[in-house]
């Protein structure tokens, strides 16, 4: 699980700020909880709230950003730039990352830590503490003044002249696993769902719905899942189905050629007769829950992160607690995946509490963050979503009147 992450320099935030996971002893949390494999107490579900354009997404694009560098940035070409955006006041500075989560394991905790700038990696350090004890060292990259890497390993097991050798846009994880380095391979073994990247939120693609159609058809337990709680969230479906067709059309030459596709399609009933309606004929709300619980339902499954800007997009505030129960509840959640979320509807403070909630505003052009629970006089009987709209908490609107 995730017990912290921390950055400074980055897109709204020039200073270091941390989001921590970890509840205390008082932390009254009602259900959205788990004990870490480390014995700590961790929320698995995290809300973002603050005005537009405060930098609520900036806050959780971290997340987003190790997700892809840390497994993946290997497939980037040589030449590319690492997709970081500092504050725009220090873009001459390095960007910081340090995420602390949970090993395999009990009791132990891995601390990744990572400087960089967009033309290269600057420092990159990977330490172990097992059992409370102090941090021990796996591996530590340093860029040197000729351009090279001063990389010094225990136990960490990537042959020292290929660790010498790694890219500088290149994370040395990543770099370790195309020589098949077991811990690194395991450390990247992490289910991560996220609908945003270094540039933001990503819009969904055309053929989204398709994708998913034929993932949906060859996912026995997700259809069950998903029929389930698309009845429970009240759309109006009786059962989803996906179904296979062949598509003809003419190329470039003129031969006419034939492609298979997966389409979904929405059940209805009225009345006694059955009738079925293209999925992306249905309503927008409806294909977001289905497009938001098909990301969801697997991460529930294998355990991991869920990172999600907008949570209540197209849909209905009402419907948002639903989704959360999901994570709040052990018999769906038993595996302690966790939900960073942003989002606009503050019926979410009815449900989670001050430990779980993080507010973000922005001055002169710098955003800030804070846990509520950190705020002073903020009661744990409080009436959050009065007070949050009463401003009483900060992370709101300021609307000019002319």
């Amino acid at each position: 699980m995730l017990h912290s992450y921390a950055f400074s320099n980055f897109r709204s935030f020039r200073s270091r700020v941390e989001v921590p996971f970890g509840l205390s002893e008082k932390d009254a949390v009602n259900g959205w909880e788990a004990v870490s494999a480390s014995g700590h107490r961790l929320t698995t579900a995290l809300a973002v709230f603050g005005a537009n354009a405060s930098g609520k997404t900036s806050l959780i694009q971290p997340l987003a950003f190790l997700a892809w560098f840390v497994p993946n940035s290997f497939n980037a070409k040589p030449d590319a730039p690492i997709p970081v955006r500092p504050h725009f006041a220090a873009r001459d500075q390095p960007t910081e990352f340090e995420v602390i989560v949970d090993a395999i394991e009990p009791g132990t905790l891995w601390r990744y830590r990572l400087i960089l700038n967009r033309e290269r990696v600057l420092s990159e350090t990977l330490e172990r503490r097992p059992g409370g004890a102090r941090w021990h060292r796996v591996f530590d990259r340093q860029s040197l003044e000729d351009g090279g890497y001063d990389v010094k390993q225990n136990d960490f097991g990537l042959d020292p002249a290929k660790a010498a050798a790694v890219r500088p846009n290149v994370s040395l994880m990543s770099w370790a696993i195309q020589f098949d380095v077991s811990l690194a391979k395991q450390l990247c073994d992490i289910t991560i769902i996220t609908n945003i990247n270094s540039g933001g939120r990503i819009a969904p693609r055309a053929d989204t719905l398709n994708r998913l159609a034929e993932l949906y058809s060859q996912d026995a337990e997700l259809q069950v899942e998903m029929k389930k709680y698309v009845r429970t969230l009240d759309l109006g479906l009786e059962d989803i189905v996906a179904r296979e067709r062949e598509l003809q059309f003419t190329d470039a030459s003129g031969e006419l050629v034939t492609r298979k596709s997966w389409l979904l399609y929405g059940v209805h009933q009225i009345e006694g007769d059955r009738f079925e309606l293209p999925f992306n004929e249905e309503s927008s709300g409806t294909r977001a829950a289905f497009v938001l619980l098909a990301g969801l339902l697997p991460a529930l499954e294998h355990g991991g992160f869920v990172v999600y800007d907008e949570l209540d997009s197209d849909l209905h505030p009402l419907l948002i607690p639903e989704i959360l129960r999901l994570f709040g509840d052990p018999s769906i959640n038993g595996k302690g995946s966790q939900l960073v979320f942003t989002c606009h509807s503050p019926e979410v403070l009815k449900y989670l509490q001050k430990a779980q909630v993080m507010l973000v505003e922005k001055d002169v052009l710098e955003s800030t963050t804070w846990r509520l629970d950190s705020k002073k006089g903020v009661r744990s009987d409080d009436n959050r979503m009065v007070k949050y709209l009463a401003g009483e908490y900060g992370g709101i609107p300021r609307i000019r009147v002319n």
